[in-house]
């Protein structure tokens, strides 16, 4: 069993709140919450999923066992008044039990009018398995004083080198093998788009959707624009842009945004895409590039939701069309940055000109070539393997 980073966060925020757990179909979000109850309550959890009909009816009865300390609602987001509901449940009982409320969907996209549950929850989003969530030696970021490398080298490589392949959801990372993991792409999109957007989602083509989703991996690591899908797909501009904000919000993909900022002369570009699921992707350099992407978004909302710091993952582009992949900022001051190579041949111009145009800048060149390790005018190059250990 893979201990989960977000575990003792979790934990911690039960005693005196509901946690939220949201993130992607078979993330490990349910395993995840039945673990705290069976470490922590001792095995005095409920598990109570809103798409099966028992379970269903306790929850609109309210006839709660009585001998349970942790309840786990998993779904329950498919109930229209789900937000009222958990609110008179933890208002009634939060002297009595605890609640732990799971789903495959942003649970923050249905608050309208109001939120009625404001300082009763913690949230957060499981991400994917990482190389240093899988390594054991997740670094405590409560204070910021810089990435810590991991000295395993070979254990390291290895883990990375699976990842690439296989992705980071526990299921087919567990098995490694490609026939599991063939069979996993198909039988996961069809479940997301048939079942989950399905129940939430008021769609009258359902199998239009599908046919976005088997195009955006093709679109993966490039600037995104919803004109050429329009144009693919032939649907209006609101009606792609409402069919991406689905995916988006069901976990199939995200987005990265340009970098603003007075130092450099931006254009307010598209943004980039990148799959939650990167083995999906075919091309080797974007999926690497994608794999690298998925790590530091975890990093980013790990330190937003465990730590609480406003962490965001950007991409730098100015209008000289110079480009760096990735900027990671905390209360909108750049960090470090990131350009994503599969081998160190020389160090990219970009790279070099937002070194020394962003003060203090962190500048990192991330290869997939195993053994590199140096700095070269003040931009450190670096195997994929060492630096995605000191992430989370």
């Amino acid at each position: 069993m893979i201990k989960r980073y977000l575990e003792k966060y979790v934990l911690e925020d039960l005693r005196d709140k509901m946690v939220f757990i949201s993130g992607p179909r078979q993330v490990g979000k349910t395993t995840l919450a039945k673990e705290i109850g069976e470490k922590s309550f001792r095995g005095d959890c409920a598990y109570l999923n809103w798409d099966n009909r028992a379970d269903r009816k306790i929850i609109l009865s309210e006839t709660f066992p009585a001998d349970k300390r942790l309840f786990i609602f998993d779904e329950i987001h498919k109930y229209r008044n789900w937000k009222n509901y958990l609110k008179g449940e933890y208002d009634k009982y939060k002297d009595k039990f605890s609640i732990v409320v799971t789903g495959s969907a942003r649970l923050d996209i249905y608050r309208k009018g109001g939120d009625s549950l404001l300082g009763r929850y913690r949230s957060y989003c499981l991400h994917p398995l990482s190389l240093a969530e899988l390594l054991g030696e997740n670094a405590d970021f409560s204070q910021l004083k810089g990435l810590v490398f991991s000295d395993k080298k070979k254990e390291c490589a290895e883990l990375c080198a699976s990842l690439f392949k296989f992705g980071g959801f526990p299921e087919v990372f567990s098995r490694q093998e490609e026939r599991a993991l063939r069979r996993w792409h198909n039988e996961r999109l069809d479940r997301l788009i048939k079942e989950d957007v399905r129940d939430i989602e008021n769609l009258r083509d359902i199998s239009a959707l599908q046919v976005l989703a088997e195009l955006l991996p093709e679109k993966a690591g490039s600037l995104f624009s919803l004109n050429s899908l329009r144009e693919d797909l032939k649907v209006t501009h609101k009606t792609v842009s409402s069919w991406v904000e689905i995916l988006e919000r069901f976990y199939y993909h995200f987005r990265v945004y340009p970098f603003q900022n007075s130092r450099i002369k931006s254009l307010r570009k598209e943004p980039k895409l990148y799959l939650w699921d990167w083995s999906e992707i075919k091309d080797e350099g974007v999926r690497f590039e994608n794999m690298m992407a998925s790590h530091l978004l975890k990093f980013c909302g790990f330190l937003s939701d465990a730590q609480g710091y406003k962490a965001k993952l950007y991409y730098l582009r100015d209008k000289e069309q110079r480009e760096v992949d990735f900027l990671v900022s905390i209360d909108n001051k750049p960090w470090f940055c990131v350009e994503v190579k599969l081998s160190s041949k020389e160090l990219p111009s970009s790279l070099r000109y937002f070194a020394d145009r962003l003060k203090d800048l962190l500048a990192f060149e991330v290869v997939k070539e195993e053994g590199v390790d140096f700095i070269r005018d003040n931009i450190r190059v670096i195997s994929a393997s060492k630096f995605l250990s000191a992430l989370v």
